[in-house]
């Protein structure tokens, strides 16, 4: 809502820049769309070394 409103203040104070905003905004996304994808992957990775290094913590927890 806040992204809709901020865009329509620019609508109203210079609208060439807006509909320009308005049509390029799919293509930035498409364009940023790889990163996204490489920051879920690192993330996952990430995610899996924090569990295997913290995995024998863990295990001696349960034992003991």
């Amino acid at each position: 809502m806040v992204k809709f409103l901020l865009w329509l203040i620019l609508l109203v104070l210079c609208w060439p820049l807006a509909l320009a905003a308005l049509v390029l905004y799919p293509f930035v996304w498409l364009l940023l769309l790889p990163f996204k994808l490489v920051g879920i992957a690192v993330g996952g990775v990430l995610a899996l070394v924090w569990a295997v290094v913290t995995l024998p913590l863990r295990l001696v927890r349960a034992i003991a």
